[in-house]
């Protein structure tokens, strides 16, 4: 098979994930989406990846702000993954009726996670339709105890 668009999808369908939403918040604003490519660069110092699609308002907001917020979903949250994954409408306000708290950017995070990172982009790299952001963490904070939310041929899983 060649390696285009539709192929690398099937493919990479095959790949478990954790699920997470990365969140920013610029002049009152706040917007976050449901994000599988996030991933831990360094202890030392502590930075962490996360790809965004150009097209998204997350990024565009993003770049505007120079930080974000990283909330890892625990299993039973998919309907949280959902709505940040674009259920709702980019206009709408995703966090809204949902709990929410911040630590040092003011980007939101949501309650109920397994972890919270608050990050400051140290670097950027344009990628085919994606921007990567590497953030400098500079807060961490661990969140209730459970299974990730993973997701595997198109679905939400759990551990066992």
């Amino acid at each position: 098979m060649l390696a285009d668009a539709e192929n690398l999808r099937i493919a990479m369908r095959n790949w478990a994930t954790g699920v997470c939403v990365v969140a920013v918040a610029r002049d009152g604003v706040r917007h976050g989406m449901t994000v599988n490519t996030f991933t831990s660069l360094s202890l030392v110092p502590p930075l962490v990846m996360v790809s965004l699609e150009r097209t998204t308002k997350t990024h565009q907001l993003l770049e505007q702000t120079g930080s974000f917020a990283v909330t890892i979903l625990r299993s039973d949250q998919g309907a949280i993954s959902d709505r940040f994954a674009g259920r709702l409408p980019d206009d709408l306000d995703r966090f809204n009726g949902l709990e929410t708290f911040t630590l040092l950017s003011g980007a939101p995070l949501l309650a109920g996670g397994l972890s919270y990172f608050d990050c400051q982009v140290v670097s950027t790299y344009p990628a085919g339709t994606h921007t990567v952001f590497i953030g400098a963490v500079q807060a961490v904070k661990r969140g209730d105890s459970g299974e990730p939310l993973l997701y595997f041929q198109q679905d939400y899983h759990g551990l066992c």
